[in-house]
């Protein structure tokens, strides 16, 4: 029967090569906050959080930086034209699944 390894937790490497030296659930609750803090829509207390945490996870500042370049990028492009047929197929797929809830 193989051992386990008592040894202590390992840390995770970041995409930039530091060590990454807190968990996950820390950069989950951070993550789940990202779109309103882009957004401008979190109280000032929640922002500063948010700001120490990517001053300190290397992961978390390059997520937040390509996550405004896409947004950045979205907001800049041209709506797609859509034809009658496909406006009625999304109105209809957007009131079925909103009825599903």
């Amino acid at each position: 029967m193989a051992q386990r390894s008592a040894s202590k937790p390992k840390r995770q490497a970041s995409t930039t090569g530091q060590p990454h030296t807190h968990g996950k659930s820390r950069c989950l609750r951070i993550l789940r906050q990202l779109s309103a803090y882009i957004d401008d829509e979190l109280s000032t207390n929640i922002c500063q959080e948010i700001r120490q945490h990517l001053g300190a996870c290397p992961n978390c500042e390059t997520f937040v930086m390509s996550l405004r370049q896409t947004v950045s990028l979205c907001r800049h492009s041209p709506a797609p034209t859509l034809s009658t047929a496909d406006r009625a197929s999304m109105r209809e797929k957007i009131l079925k699944t909103a009825s599903s809830r």
